[in-house]
């Protein structure tokens, strides 16, 4: 049987960190987006805007993409950085650090780094964009979106291979245990396991939080197990599928959960 450990638990350890991060910087994070907040309106826009970046991402010259994805990741560590300290001087050093490190020590160890403090950084700061129903709505639809783009037109595939190309950490590439081999997960996947994981949490406090996002890694373990076995991987699968599915049945656990102890609760007071 063929089983990965290393991405279910990076996917854990991301999902822990975010919770962690934001419950120290959260007002900061709420000061900063000044209360603003995503409704529907503003959700259907921003998966087709996604949608359509994925689509037109293989026209883009390179030179001018390279410098599009270069200038969004500066722009998202200084911000990241200068939540957590808010002195820009030192809020610019992980920028710096990073075109450093991609122009003259890129190796698979500082490609995962950033690629995960990506990840991170975006989850962070879009988590309070969100409220609990259009979260649920955009994690939908960006499933919906990377359904299409990924099993029908393909599009998805030839952005990855791009991303490739070019050496920009939209991905994360880990090598699998106990069997050998790489395992691939785009930037937006581990995007969104931070941000359902952190959804979870504001919704229902940071114990569940925690709790949420270690079952929803197991889940992951598991359908990845299945795919891994039964599931001819050549062309690629959207993996927002696993996260939104093990994210779904992680609640459907907890509100079973809670009604059978309203009813052993209901029963004692009967009694």
């Amino acid at each position: 049987m063929i089983i990965d450990l290393v991405l279910p638990s990076t996917l854990f350890l991301v999902g822990v960190i975010v919770i962690f991060l934001y419950s120290r910087i959260d007002k900061k994070v709420d000061g900063l987006i000044d209360g603003q907040e995503f409704h529907l309106k503003h959700v259907i826009p921003l998966v087709l805007a996604i949608g359509v970046m994925v689509s037109v991402i293989m026209f883009i010259p390179e030179h001018a993409l390279l410098g599009l994805f270069l200038f969004a990741y500066v722009a998202i560590l200084f911000l990241f950085s200068f939540l957590l300290s808010p002195k820009w001087p030192l809020a610019i050093v992980p920028s710096v650090l990073f075109i450093f490190s991609f122009f003259y020590f890129w190796n698979i160890y500082t490609f995962n780094l950033f690629a995960i403090l990506f990840g991170i950084s975006i989850a962070i700061y879009m988590g309070s964009l969100f409220t609990w129903k259009t979260n649920a709505a955009f994690a939908s639809l960006l499933t919906l979106m990377d359904i299409i783009q990924v099993l029908i037109t393909g599009h998805m595939g030839e952005a990855f291979e791009t991303a490739k190309a070019l050496g920009v950490p939209a991905y994360i590439k880990l090598p699998m245990f106990p069997v050998s081999g790489i395992t691939y997960l785009g930037l937006g996947d581990l995007f969104l396991f931070g941000l359902l994981s952190l959804q979870s949490s504001r919704k229902y406090g940071r114990n569940f939080g925690f709790k949420s996002t270690i079952l929803m890694a197991l889940l992951y373990l598991l359908l990845q197990t299945i795919l891994l076995n039964y599931y001819p991987l050549e062309n690629g699968f959207p993996a927002t599928v696993l996260v939104t599915s093990s994210w779904i049945v992680t609640l459907g656990v907890k509100h079973l959960y809670d009604s059978v102890i309203k009813k052993k609760t209901a029963t004692l007071q009967l009694d």
